[in-house]
């Protein structure tokens, strides 16, 4: 599996080497609120979790979960990830960071850099984001990366209805050129 950078932050496959990495982030307040309990109890099931059920992935599809580090000091600072569940016609982007990175833009960074390398690198059409109706920051940073809600799902073995979003890869291709080249200026 390919590693990914932007400016300020490379996205490394997650492997079993950042097992308490994952520990510590998986059981950070709003992944327990908005993402649910894993039952990673120790640096072991992490690790465990990593390989049963990251790993995998990875391997068949060549896409999954990137941790986040920072450049400037080379720190683990959350994870990126594209995510194909049994059952639905596209992965959904996924994302999470330590507190103490938050609302510095780099789950934006790294969530709009892994989804040009969804459609550009692994030759997706379609992009999903799924999120609690509660988790208003990730429906924002979706809709700022170019996603649109489309309605709800329910994922297998779950209560709660969620919002889905998309993008598809025309519609992702003309926001990234509105982007570069917006309205009003002429070359």
């Amino acid at each position: 599996m390919i590693s990914l950078e932007t400016e300020r932050v490379f996205l490394k496959p997650t492997d079993e080497n950042d097992a308490a990495f994952i520990f510590y982030l998986m059981n950070a307040p709003k992944w327990l609120k908005y993402i649910g309990n894993r039952d990673i109890t120790s640096f072991e099931k992490a690790r465990k979790y990593i390989l049963q059920r990251i790993k995998p992935q990875q391997e068949r599809l060549g896409f999954g979960n990137f941790t986040i580090i920072r450049k400037a000091d080379h720190k683990k600072i959350g994870t990126v990830g594209l995510y194909h569940r049994e059952g639905h016609p596209a992965p959904d982007i996924g994302f999470a960071l330590l507190p103490r990175f938050e609302k510095m833009g780099y789950a934006f960074e790294a969530a709009h850099r892994l989804i040009e390398a969804g459609f550009d690198l692994f030759g997706l059409e379609k992009i999903w984001g799924i999120t609690s109706p509660g988790n208003l920051a990730s429906q924002k940073l979706l809709y700022r990366l170019g996603l649109k809600m489309t309605g709800t799902i329910r994922l297998p073995d779950a209560t709660e209805e969620l919002y889905l979003f998309e993008t598809l890869k025309p519609e992702h291709m003309l926001t990234r050129e509105q982007q570069l080249f917006p309205r009003g200026i002429a070359f």
